[in-house]
């Protein structure tokens, strides 16, 4: 054999880089193959590069729907609008000494008050230590926005503010309203003006437009016709597709830019200060940060995040089956977007969901190069 069919032969080899990510490839298409979801985009990456992007499965459960693209398909974000959307604007305008995250949320929305809500804070919204319950079905109770957002300031405190956390959504809802307050402007205009269009996030937007459908992946269906562009949460329906909470659309690859953002410590829309603030927690919320979950949030069972994860790495995830985490000491993050909430076609689908979404994490620690430095614990 000679020398140059032999170093071609050597090329087509995978490498044990090509490897690793296949693993992380095969453990998302198995999850398209068992009916936990029938689409997927991933993007993993550092500060400073792609290092792996893909699309899997099609919009629908139809072999002819669309294949997903991960720079172009929009995805029904879900909770992970927290952490994109209000939780961003709120860092911006922390940074610029607009919002105090020590003030008392009634300073800012007065009909946010009487009792022990008078006691909570804009930085209780953020790390869920208000004593809000976690959800209130304002689409079934309410009829349009104004009776929503009128049973919303009536819902009782469930414990004392500062004493402990719970997930909620309404503490994004109503951090929503304290952003579009103090800036006077929609939470929709905010985040797309002073957020998604710096970063260059050009597919990232709440109520996305009819031109858009033909690449939103669909989250549902009505009478026999899949569901795309519109929010998939009810309550966030309700308040008319732009909350705090949920509603918000966007790109894998855009998802990603945000990533980046976070992981360059806020440059160059906030100071590295702001971001440190915004990843520091309270006694009482636990493993809670401002907006985001830390690695040793135990809301679920196995960690979405993974076991690989260092500790100072922190996420959040989306009911429609999105997930994004960062980790600053491997410089590393994880976007994998779903659209699970598309008849799945298993039992127990997010218990299914929650293991992929593990699996997928370690994988790509495993597979990024520099990530699994025999220094950074744990392990690879």
């Amino acid at each position: 054999m000679n020398r140059r069919l032999l170093l071609a032969l050597l090329l087509a080899l995978p490498t044990p880089l090509a490897a690793q990510f296949g693993a992380l490839d095969s453990i998302v298409a198995e999850g398209v193959r068992r009916g936990v979801y029938p689409g997927a985009a991933v993007v993993v990456g550092t500060s400073t590069a792609i290092v792996h992007t893909r699309g899997f499965g099609h919009f629908t459960w139809d072999p002819r729907s669309p294949a997903p693209d991960p720079a172009t398909t929009a995805w029904d974000l879900a909770s992970l609008t927290k952490v994109v959307a209000t939780t961003a604007a709120a860092a911006l305008l922390v940074d610029q000494g607009r919002l105090a995250l020590d003030t008392p949320v009634r300073r800012y929305l007065p009909r946010f008050a009487g009792g022990a809500k008078d006691q909570v804070t804009v930085r209780m919204l953020l790390d869920h230590t208000s004593g809000l319950p976690a959800w209130v079905d304002f689409a079934r109770l309410t009829r349009d926005r104004d009776g929503a957002l009128a049973l919303l300031y009536a819902t009782p405190l469930r414990r004392p503010p500062g004493t402990r956390a719970e997930y909620s959504d309404l503490n994004a809802i109503l951090l929503g309203l304290v952003v579009e307050r103090v800036a006077a402007r929609p939470l929709e205009r905010i985040t797309e003006d002073s957020i998604f269009a710096p970063l260059g996030m050009r597919n990232t937007r709440y109520l996305p437009p009819d031109s858009w459908r033909a690449r939103v992946a669909p989250t549902g269906v009505w009478h026999g016709h899949p569901i795309a562009g519109e929010v998939n949460d009810q309550n966030s329906k309700r308040l008319g597709g732009v909350s705090g909470h949920a509603g918000l659309f966007a790109s894998a690859a855009d998802v990603a830019r945000y990533a980046q953002w976070w992981l360059r410590r806020g440059s160059p829309l906030v100071r590295p200060a702001t971001i440190d603030t915004f990843l520091s927690s309270d006694p009482a919320a636990g493993a809670r940060l401002l907006g985001w979950e830390s690695r040793t949030t135990d809301e679920y069972t196995p960690s979405p995040y993974g076991t690989l994860p260092t500790l100072r790495a922190y996420g959040h995830t989306g009911w429609t089956g999105t997930m994004l985490w960062i980790d600053p000491e491997r410089d590393l993050f994880v976007v994998f977007l779903t659209n699970r909430a598309f008849g799945p076609k298993v039992a127990k689908p997010f218990t299914a969901l929650h293991e992929i979404r593990a699996k997928v994490a370690d994988a790509a620690v495993r597979a990024t190069p520099g990530a699994c430095r025999a220094e950074i614990r744990p392990v690879c």
